[in-house]
This record gives C-alpha cells, structure tokens and sequence, in this order.
C-alpha cells in the first residue's frame, strides 16, 4: 500500500511539473513571438478580417493557433489596437491598401462608428480598401462603405433592411412554474422589469423605442447615402422595401460595386497593385501588423492621458473580461490620478449598467480624480442607466450619434419561488427569525405590505440620488433633468439635444477635450488602463475558465443552457440600474 501510494504522488507530482513546465514553455514561445520581427513586403495589402467580436480592448485566444479542442476561437479584436494598425498603415509607405474581407462578426453601432472614420481616414492617404463579402451583415455592410469597391460573390447576400429591437419575456414561464416576482421601479420607461411583468412591450416601453431606433437608423442610413455617393432618400426606400433581395438587386441597385467570384477579386487587386497576373498577392493579416509598429515621435513625451475602458454589465468587485467590476475601474482611476505624467483621463464606457451600488462607488473615485485632473467620457455603443452614471460625473460627455444611453432609473427585483417548491417539488420551508424582517428577501415566502415599502422607499431614495448628481454633472434643475429621466432611453443625437452629453464624436473627440482642458495639445501618449495580462496570465486564465466550463457542462449535461440563463436571471436581482435584459438590435 506504502509503494502505491508512493506511485501515485510521484506520477501525480510528474504530471503537476509536466504541466508547469508546459506552461512556461509556451510563454516563452509568446514572448519571443510577441519580440519576434514581423516582415512587412513592399506592395503589400492590409487584410482586416471582419470575422471576430470587436469590442474596445483586444483579448487574444494564446491557443488560438494550437488546434487545442476546447481552447478554439479567434479571441476577441480590440478597436483601439485595429484602428492603431489602420492609422498606421496610412503612414506606411509598404502598405499599398486594406482589403476587407465580411464575415460574421459582432459589432455595435458606435464601435462601427469608430472604425469606418479610421478607415475613412486611412483614404485620405490616397491608397484604395477592397470589400469582399459572400455574405454582408447589416452592420459588415456599413463598415465597408468605407471601401472604394465593393464585391459581393454572385450568390452572395446583402442583408440591407433596417434594425430591429426585440426582447423575450418570461411572465408565462414564470407562471407555469409558479415563480413569482417582486418589482420596484421608479419611472415608466424603466423597462428592464417588463420581460418579467408583462408579455409584451408597455406603450412607453414602445414609443422610446420606436424613438431611438429610428434615430439610429436614420443616422446610419444618412451614411451609407453618403459613402455610396446616393441620395438619403432612395437608401431608405432600399432599407425599408428589403429591395436587395439577391446579389444583382445589390449590384443594380448600387449597393456594392461588382459582382465577382474570390479569384475574381484577386485578378482586380493585382491590376490595381500593378503585378503580374499571377504574381502573389502579399496579404499581411492585422494581428501580424499590428505587431510591426515602430513608435511615434508622440509616444516619447512624459505627458499622457490614461484610457480608462469599461465595458460590460457593472457589478461590485473585480468583474471580468466580459463586465466592470467596480474595484478594478476605482483601482484604474486611482492609478492614473496619483500618476504625476498622466494630465487628463478618458472613461470609454460600453455598459448597459447594472448595480447602484457598484455605479455610485465609481462615480465617487471619478469625483475624487476631477479634482486632480480633467476626466472625460466616451460613450461608445451603449452607456445607459449605470454607464449613465458613471459618465455623469465626468467634466464633459461625448457620444456618438448612434450611441444609445440615458435610462436614468432604478429598479429593484426579487422572486418568490415558495409555490414552485412546494408544488412542483413538494419542498416546504420553515425557520427561526430573530427580528421582524430578519428574513426579508429569501425568496421562499411573499413580501409583506411593509416589506415593499421599504424595498420601494430604498429604490426611491436612490432614485433621488441618481438625478440629483445627473443634474448637478450636466448642470440643470433637477426638475428639468427628471423629465428627460424616469427610465427612457435615448440616442446620442437625442441625447445631445437633450442636453444629457456635450458633443457628438468618438475616441478622438474625447481625447482633443481631455488634451484641451490639462493645456498639453498634441504633446502626449496613451495609457491604457486597467492593465492588460500578459501572456502567462492569458494561458493560465484560459485553462481556468475553460476547464471549469467543461466540467460545468459535463455535470449538467443539456441542463447547463438553463444554469447560464438563471445566472443572468440572478444577476438582475437586487437594486439595479440597468437597460433591458438582453438588450440586442437586429
């Protein structure tokens, strides 16, 4: 038994060493690739694959080449790292241009929004972007009106007929399961609770929409008009007609350039590289460029301006790749204020928002920073509700036309699953309390009259809260600021007319104002905040994660679809101040 044991620790030791010892391996091949010299050929050919998730920092899979089952994926593009590498291939003179290859990709409004100036910019330079698609999403499409050409694969498609919103409620299934939820709320268009009240959308919930999304999509739709050379009047009858049905529609109607076939397109791009018609064409993908970046002249100064980016659902503590915990963003901002060579901040939020508390602790750090220095926000995508709040409290607010914010309100849910228990699983609970409501929101009995006063007089209280330092950020009445609040949702250009942000723009916009108000001009560099991992704590994150939503899914079986969505459902519960769950355009 001694030498079984002993057997057995030393093989469980060896494969304990075997894996560490992989582990630095690997990063030691990370690092050298990441030190490693990229070749950038004369003549060459930018190619933005439009093929992975672009969200404001870049997440990179470190297996993403390996052909490691479980450990696939392209990871994640980071706008700031794609429209560096666009900005510098202007300036490169091996860079002859950019082809865009659409694919299926998700990408937000204002992130698109981004990214097509950079690419428009780029075209100042006087050097061509191609665009080819076998197939282009609504929002592939808008990102590649941006090119000189456009080619669509003869059987391709070009999806052109407008957004839609929709959302799923729950009201049905939480009947049939005998689930029943508490809701306070403050606000007629503080729609967040509606999937659980309602089986469809409330008139304010509808008009609000209705409003925003014809917002967007005007703006949108006045773009494209412009790229294409076309009037604003025959895109829109092209967009609400759904007239591009198949790829001659697209073509006829003007909506890409030229049929053709891959090879096709290759046989063009040579002519317009001036090779040889069976010359290679030398493609260097963006996660090569980028590597391949020499340092400006600007990245030597001693002033900078930290980008503080937030994207996700805000939540207390540390969060995650994928939320804003409000720990990491008070570290982010403290960092940056004590640091004497960063003279102004960026906050670029992307959230839909999510707990009061956890917004309120991080518009206190921001309050505390704006004593020190200038702090200006970015609103990308979405900055609703708790994005809202965050950018509140910044010395001015950009947004982009298409950015959807607003929603200032609160609410606060609950469940009481006491009959699911007991009639579906035949559980009943019983227990000891030593005060009157020791025992408020256990989820297994129904709120008490009393119980919902207090619950509703504490959503009130930050109700109060939350408009009265809206109110004192964009410096109006707090009475005129509650008429634009109660919950509703807004676009930028709405919100700009409302008075609720400053100006329209993007990244570069917030970053002149920041620049302006610390009085440095041009004379700065970027810090990126929070800090990135590096690639050690990328391996070591991916195995984690992966490995715990492996054996998640292999003790659940088909059940874990429905663990994943009662962890959103568990997310929602408490005082929150936040957009609707799930919120997604079509």
């Amino acid at each position: 038994m001694r030498s079984f044991f002993k057997y057995t620790l030393a093989t469980v030791l060896g494969l304990f060493l075997f894996t560490v010892l992989s582990i630095l391996i690997l990063a030691g091949i990370g690092a050298a690739a990441e030190k490693g010299e990229v070749d950038v050929k004369d003549n060459s050919v930018l190619k933005i694959k439009l093929n992975t998730a672009i969200a404001e920092r870049e997440r990179e899979n470190p297996f993403e080449d390996l052909n490691i089952p479980g450990m696939e994926g392209a990871g994640v593009t980071g706008l700031y790292e794609l429209k560096k590498a666009i900005l510098q291939a202007k300036d490169d003179k091996r860079i002859k241009g950019i082809f865009l290859e659409s694919g299926f990709t998700r990408i937000g409004n204002a992130v698109n929004e981004e990214l097509r100036a950079a690419l428009n910019e780029f075209r100042k330079s006087g050097k061509f972007i191609y665009a080819y698609g076998e197939y282009f999403s609504e929002a592939t499409y808008y990102t590649c009106t941006t090119a000189d050409s456009i080619f669509l694969n003869p059987e391709g498609i070009v999806e052109f007929n407008g957004i839609s919103y929709e959302v799923p409620f729950f009201k049905g299934t939480l009947a049939k399961l005998e689930i029943e939820p508490e809701i306070f709320r403050v606000g007629d268009f503080k729609s967040a609770v509606e999937p659980f009240i309602r089986e469809n959308m409330s008139p304010e919930n509808r008009m609000q929409v209705t409003s925003f999304l014809n917002s967007i999509n005007n703006y949108n739709l006045s773009q494209v008009a412009k790229s294409r050379k076309m009037p604003v009047q025959t895109i829109k009858l092209i967009s609400d007609s759904m007239k591009a049905r198949s790829a001659e529609d697209a073509r006829n109607l003007g909506l890409v350039s030229k049929l053709a076939y891959f090879d096709e397109v290759m046989t063009s791009l040579r002519k317009k590289l001036k090779v040889e018609k069976d010359a290679d064409v030398h493609f260097i993908s963006y996660r090569k460029y980028k590597k391949a970046g020499k340092e400006e002249e600007s990245e030597v100064s001693s002033n900078k301006i930290a980008i503080i980016t937030g994207e996700g659902e805000i939540n207390t503590g540390k969060g995650d790749e994928g939320s804003i915990g409000s720990e990491k963003i008070c570290e982010a901002l403290k960092e940056a204020r004590e640091d004497k060579k960063v003279k102004a901040v960026v906050l670029r939020i992307n959230s839909p928002g999510g707990s009061a508390l956890a917004s309120d602790i991080m518009w206190r750090e921001i309050q505390l920073t704006r004593k020190v220095k200038p702090v200006v926000a970015s609103m990308s995508d979405v900055a609703a509700s708790g994005g809202y709040y965050m950018a509140m409290g910044c010395d001015k607010i950009v947004a982009h036309p298409n950015t959807i914010t607003g929603s200032i309100g609160v609410f606060g849910m609950m469940f009481n699953a006491q009959n699911m228990f007991k009639n579906k699983l035949g559980v009943t609970f019983d227990g000891v309390k030593t005060g009157q409501y020791s025992d408020l929101g256990s989820g297994t009995r129904p709120f008490t009259p009393a119980e919902r006063q207090i619950v509703q007089n504490e959503v009130n209280k930050i109700y109060e809260t939350f408009t009265t330092k809206a109110a004192q950020g964009r410096k109006m009445p707090v009475e005129k600021l509650k008429a634009l609040a109660g919950g509703r949702v807004w676009s930028g250009l709405e919100a700009k007319e409302k008075g609720l942000v400053d100006e329209l723009g993007g990244m570069e916009r917030a970053l002149e104002l920041a620049a302006a108000q610390a009085k440095i001009g041009k004379d700065y560099r970027i810090k990126m905040l929070p800090a990135e991992k590096n690639f050690l704590e990328e391996i070591l994150e991916q195995i984690g994660g992966q490995a715990k939503t492996n054996w998640m899914k292999m003790q659940l079986g088909d059940f874990y679809s429905v663990f994943e969505q009662y962890k959103k459902l568990k997310q929602t519960e408490g005082i929150q101040t936040r957009l609707p769950v799930d919120f997604i355009l079509n």
